[in-house]
């Protein structure tokens, strides 16, 4: 039976205080909307995103999957039936879940679809260590629930229940959404509730069971204060995934991983380093104190910082070396060259066994476009060198420290683009003598 799974993510998240739709708040570099749909794809054949009105940017995050609007926002369950249109004649399974649940894992979705076979209805639950004011599961004389009551509405042996309500539903399609066509507004609100399909499916002489979920996945996220707990959930998985696949970090509770940071064997990470999206870093990699990596790629052996940042482009070759306060964008480092110190390289070329002094910059931009610089191998460029794009220097080159360098150089020449120095002997004694007489 083919699978389909309806995103709910139309809510504005008015406790994050934000103009960011709730759904579009990043964890680990990626936002709560594509963590849900990386969990999805792998045992849903469709996907349907439910948005709210005006909402481009979110529906652009939900692609290649359809979305669909929710112009009024009255309840989980109407936001659900906003999809019935797009699987008219789905003969299979649907699953409802929320975008503000992002940590549920494909391996939790693939018990819930289980849990589908044996009963009409499957709902996610969990077990909290404090129940709180969770809604309470209560369970059916067959083994399986009977409803879903809300906190406030259960008396107190219904809220001794442990069986505590994630909220997500699945069910075959036409049935699921019948029941949500039957389900009556809630009297306080006027809203109509996804969970409240359990008891349509009991009235109907339906069987509905549960599908149990760590906790640690069910979290919702509906504040600020929530997603940093979610984020340290996270970070915390994608740490133990490091060390478990060859990676030394440290100090690890320091180190911030995005969710596609891929480290290889023998890497070493120190404390205070920060993966954003895009990074590979190959085996035997050293990567030292408070070093910051961006959309790069670093080859086995290379060694990074400490303070050293890598952006987006980069690609720091075998054994090459990128020292402190070190700024690479859109360069290729050749195998074992080396940018030690005070650098900043944009738009660049770096052949093998060069080595870049301290202070260099490529002025990469003239205000208008960025132009590229091409080192070639084996060069050696001094301190406080400035080499202006658009420039090519051969192989072998070697620029004199503090020369501003603004046409290309050949292989093997040796270039001086500084001013000529003049010694004028006693003129500095003479110079105060006169500025001593200006002040009397």
């Amino acid at each position: 039976m083919p699978n389909a799974a309806i995103l709910l993510a139309a809510g504005l998240g008015t406790r994050m205080r934000s103009a960011l739709p709730k759904a579009l708040h990043p964890i680990a570099g990626r936002p709560m909307l594509q963590h849900l749909i990386a969990a999805c794809a792998p045992v849903f054949d469709r996907i349907v995103v439910v948005v709210g009105p005006d909402m481009p940017a979110l529906e652009k995050a939900a692609a290649p999957h359809a979305t669909v609007v929710q112009a009024e926002r009255l309840g989980t369950g109407h936001a659900a039936l906003q999809a019935a249109p797009l699987l008219e004649g789905f003969a299979g399974n649907v699953a409802v879940l929320y975008a503000d649940n992002p940590l549920i894992g494909t391996e939790t979705l693939r018990r819930l679809l289980a849990a589908r076979e044996t009963a009409d209805l499957a709902l996610l639950a969990m077990r909290p260590a404090d129940p709180g004011r969770y809604g309470r599961v209560l369970p059916h004389p067959d083994g399986g629930i009977s409803r879903v009551v809300e906190w406030k509405d259960a008396t107190e042996a219904e809220r001794a229940v442990g069986l505590c309500n994630v909220g997500v539903i699945c069910a075959e399609a036409r049935r699921l959404f019948s029941w949500l066509r039957a389900v009556p507004a809630s009297p306080t609100t006027g809203e109509f509730y996804l969970t409240e399909a359990v008891a349509a499916c009991r009235a109907e002489g339906g069987r509905a069971v549960a599908a149990e979920a760590p906790e640690a996945e069910c979290r919702g996220i509906n504040s600020r204060i929530e997603l940093a707990a979610a984020e340290a959930v996270v970070q915390a998985a994608l740490r133990e995934a490091a060390m478990a696949g060859g990676a030394t970090l440290t100090r690890p509770e320091s180190v911030t991983f995005s969710h596609d940071t891929r480290t290889g064997q023998d890497v070493t990470i120190g404390p205070d380093v920060v993966f954003a999206t895009g990074v590979t870093v190959e085996d035997s990699v050293e990567i030292r104190a408070f070093s910051h990596l961006e959309g790069c790629t670093v080859k086995a052996g290379a060694v990074i910082g400490p303070f050293a940042r890598l952006r987006p482009g980069t690609v720091v070759g075998p054994g090459a070396h990128v020292g402190n306060f070190v700024e690479l964008k859109a360069v290729a480092l050749g195998a074992g060259a080396k940018a030690n110190h005070l650098t900043y390289l944009g738009d660049a070329e770096v052949g093998a066994g060069s080595n870049i002094g301290a202070g260099t910059i490529t002025c990469n931009y003239d205000g208008f476009a960025k132009h590229r610089t091409t080192i070639g191998a084996g060069s050696f460029v001094g301190s406080n060198a400035t080499l202006v794009a658009p420039l090519s220097m051969g192989e072998g080159a070697f620029v004199a420290a503090g020369s501003t360098v603004s046409s290309d150089v050949p292989a093997d020449a040796m270039v001086f683009g500084r001013a000529r120095q003049e010694v004028k002997e006693g003129r500095a004694a003479a110079f105060r003598a006169s500025r001593r007489r200006e002040k009397r």
